[in-house]
């Protein structure tokens, strides 16, 4: 999504009329957001007025190419700032993406590409201006295939048009050279500089072509963890990391150079929602980190990605043995030597329990046992993801036994995930579900011009009919549950364990495949949460039982419509407030079924009202 576009004469005019703040505000509205944020509203007008003195007043750049302000990277919720698009002297395509920052100054850190400077009232790590650039465009070639096909040529820079002299040998420190040689730098000094370098790639307009290509390409959907896991092993860059993602990576990756060989004990708690990045900063790590010769190993109580991981990395040429060592489960660590190993990685950690094995009787705590195992113990969380009774990860939990064993807890700004790349790159959809379901009350009430393939359908078997056309694609379409279906299939293989109207019938997928996920085979069962939990496709549809119900004008959970075969509600007289126990992990699990899908997810609720209800807030008559 472009905000504002136009040529160089209708944006200075814009700008020389004192209304380009008020016209970027308006287009906010039109496209159907609320933006109402003074502080970028003053953004806009002190760093647009700017961009004007550079490309316009006699700049000897042609006024007739175009520009977009404020274009919204597909999949993400990241916008850019500026755009320049046009030909250069040899008519190929380019494009110039200026990252603008009001920036007076920064200090460098140990971190890889990380300052640390005042914005948003205080002083926070963020990535260097140079990388925020480049990680920009990178995103926009991943995900607009047009881009890529008709071979635009993006050129990303920054401009710190406010920042002072003497602040210069921080923001240039020799530990930001790569990131400057690859998206060049220039300061409140450098505007000419600026302006050649515009004009080095931009001499001829292209008549807004570039920008409808840019804005009208065909997306394509951001690579899965699972695809990519065998390359990121092997060392090779899968993922550019953006912005809250690249200072928690530099973060952790820093505390581990620099404290191995200290006694000293460090936790880190990274916390995000779905699809914010939390499994690809984690997989990142284990790469970077065995590369530089440390025992380290990636733990997730969740066996389904487990799986999935290592059945794929066999399939390319890595031996089972070295893999099942590399990815364990959270009860590995019972009787675990202190200190065996530099990092522990702990992705999923909402879904760690107190006891381990089968029958629940080894070890004593495992969130205590893996801080015990390991110098470095970093665990990813997402609370709102806890979807049983045995699942005790918190972030005051870990702090707690972090404390007990010795061990300094990292936790704050610095290394909080907050956007998110799945589910169109919404933002706005997620919140939507927190409203939705009850689990919070925020702003997105309804969904609006969010760009997500989201749909309702009253009968369960056309849901099936439109996914499995979707499936024959690429095999990354799937059927999900919540628990409101005994599991009978296990007795009997040629019984059904979920029959719906209009004759649906389905088992689950419990019994046929520890990779469900991935296997060609499997798109006629029914997923459940921990087939699903910590992987993604690029569509799901989710059956919602009549656990979650629609009645007194609100969205109410049904603990007693759940299966007989359902463990997830096990123990809840442990509890002070039973029901609104169950109540939490019946909306976390839908939420989680909710947000698999990176393009799509379609709906059939049991419930009439609910799916009624559902219906409106997506503005569906």
């Amino acid at each position: 999504m472009i905000v504002y576009s136009g040529n160089l004469k209708q944006f200075s005019n814009d700008v020389l009329m004192g209304i380009i703040a008020d016209r970027i505000e308006e287009e906010f509205e039109k496209k159907g957001f609320s933006h109402h944020n003074d502080a970028e509203y003053r953004a806009f007008n002190n760093s647009l007025m700017v961009m004007n003195n550079v490309l316009c007043n006699n700049s000897g750049i042609n006024q007739d190419i175009n520009i977009a302000i404020e274009y919204q990277i597909p999949l993400t919720s990241k916008r850019v700032d500026f755009l320049i698009t046009g030909y250069d002297e040899n008519n190929k395509e380019n494009v110039v993406i200026v990252e603008l920052k009001q920036w007076e100054s920064c200090s460098a850190t140990s971190r890889d590409d990380v300052v640390t400077t005042y914005v948003g009232g205080a002083v926070r790590a963020v990535s260097h201006p140079s990388y925020q650039a480049y990680s920009y465009a990178k995103a926009i070639e991943s995900f607009n295939e047009t881009v890529r096909e008709k071979y635009i040529n993006l050129h990303p820079c920054a401009f710190c048009h406010n920042y002072k002299d003497e602040y210069e040998d921080q923001i240039r420190h020799p530990k930001y050279n790569e990131a400057i040689e690859l998206a060049p730098l220039f300061l409140k000094k450098d505007q000419i500089e600026l302006r050649d370098f515009v004009k080095k790639y931009i001499t001829k307009p292209d008549k807004g072509e570039i920008l409808y290509t840019i804005e009208n390409g065909k997306i394509r959907p951001s690579i899965a963890l699972q695809d990519a896991i065998s390359s990121l092993l092997k060392g090779n860059e899968v993922f550019t990391m953006i912005d809250e993602q690249q200072v928690a990576y530099a973060t952790i990756k820093k505390l581990v150079e620099s404290t191995i060989d200290s006694d000293k004990k460090h936790t880190v708690i990274v916390q995000g929602g779905p699809g914010t990045g939390k499994s690809v900063i984690a997989v990142n790590l284990l790469s970077q980190l065995i590369n530089q010769g440390y025992n380290v190993e990636y733990v997730t109580k969740n066996a389904a990605p487990r799986n999935v991981f290592t059945t794929l990395l066999v399939r390319n040429d890595f031996k089972k043995r070295y893999v099942e060592n590399l990815f364990k489960g959270s009860g590995s660590f019972c009787d675990t030597k202190t200190n065996l190993f530099d990092c522990l990685l702990v992705d999923e950690a909402h879904r760690l329990n107190e006891k381990s094995g089968l029958f629940q009787n080894k070890g004593e705590n495992q969130i205590k046992e893996i801080i015990n195992a390991s110098k470095i113990s970093v665990f990813f969380i997402d609370e709102d993801q806890v979807v049983t009774t045995k699942d005790i990860g918190s972030v005051n939990e870990i702090k707690k036994w972090a404390n007990e064993l010795g061990s300094t807890v990292h936790f704050g700004e610095d290394l909080k995930l907050v956007s998110q790349f799945r589910c169109g790159g919404s933002d706005g959809y997620l919140a939507f579900l927190d409203n939705l379901l009850g689990i919070r009350e925020t702003a997105n009430i309804n969904m609006i011009d969010i760009d997500y393939d989201i749909r309702v359908f009253d009968d369960p078997n056309q849901m099936r009919d439109e996914l499995r056309k979707i499936n024959q694609i690429n095999n990354k379409a799937r059927m999900l549950a919540g628990y409101c279906y005994n599991w009978v299939s296990n007795k009997d293989i040629n019984l059904y364990d979920i029959k719906l109207e209009n004759g649906f019938e389905a088992q689950w997928n419990f019994a046929n495949t520890n990779t469900f996920a991935i296997d060609e085979d499997s798109f006629e069962q029914v997923g459940c949460i921990h087939t699903s939990q910590g992987l993604e496709f690029d569509y799901c549809g989710v059956i919602i039982g009549k656990d979650l119900i629609y009645k007194d004008n609100q969205v109410m959970t049904d603990s007693k419509a759940r299966a007989k075969t359902d463990q997830s509600l096990k123990g809840l007289y442990k509890f002070k407030n039973p029901e609104e126990k169950a109540s939490q992990i019946i909306r976390n699990t839908y939420k989680t079924l909710l947000s698999r899908g990176q393009k799509g997810c379609f709906v059939y609720c049991e419930d009439k009202a609910l799916s009624e209800y559902i219906k409106t807030k997506l503005n569906i008559c």
